[in-house]
């Protein structure tokens, strides 16, 4: 076990519809690497989100806090896991993208993999950033003022990006590296 993230908290924002991989591998490896790690969803009567796996419906995670009741400063990086529903519902709740934009006020590092850069349009942090994702959101992500490439991934000033579950590996080993190096001048808006 490595501690390269030892007396660090690392956000990882979701809610229902996250592809599981996507959110369970990152948190495995960040508490691999020593992090402290915390789920953070929107208000919601349940504790708990459900992930996306293969078309269906899968396992519970606990959630630690919302983002109502939590603050960027809490925490030294961001990880924005995709999958189509949870994205695509975070982006529509004003609170989950102030959340995001914080990190990057503050040049935190972000990992986002999959439909996770449509919360960084969402919350309008792209402008003159390169970046990749899941192929459906190109379009999207270039009209925020991004440039988009087909590659497994990509690192712009601490905001590490993937396209999808089978990049994983290579995500997550940038995304710690990035948490590691943690603040970066080039990534506040």
């Amino acid at each position: 076990m490595e501690d390269r993230l030892s007396g660090k908290t690392v956000a990882v924002l979701a809610t229902d519809g996250f592809e599981e991989s996507e959110l369970i591998e990152p948190v495995k490896r960040l508490r691999e690497a020593g992090a402290r790690v915390e789920i953070v969803s929107i208000p919601r009567s349940e504790q708990r989100i459900r992930g996306w796996k293969d078309g269906n419906w899968s396992t519970h995670v606990d959630v630690d806090t919302t983002v109502g009741e939590t603050d960027p400063a809490r925490y030294e990086a961001l990880v924005l896991p995709g999958g189509v529903m949870n994205p695509d519902k975070l982006r529509m709740d004003e609170d989950a993208v102030e959340f995001v934009r914080g990190f990057f006020e503050a040049g935190k590092p972000v990992a986002a993999i999959c439909h996770g850069p449509w919360l960084l349009a969402e919350a309008d942090v792209l402008d003159g950033r390169t970046v990749t994702s899941w192929p459906s959101l190109r379009t999207d992500l270039e009209n925020a003022g991004a440039t988009w490439v087909d590659r497994e991934v990509v690192v712009d000033q601490g905001l590490v990006t993937s396209r999808n579950p089978s990049d994983l590996p290579a995500f997550t080993d940038k995304m710690v590296e990035e948490f590691v190096e943690g603040v970066h001048a080039g990534q506040q808006t």
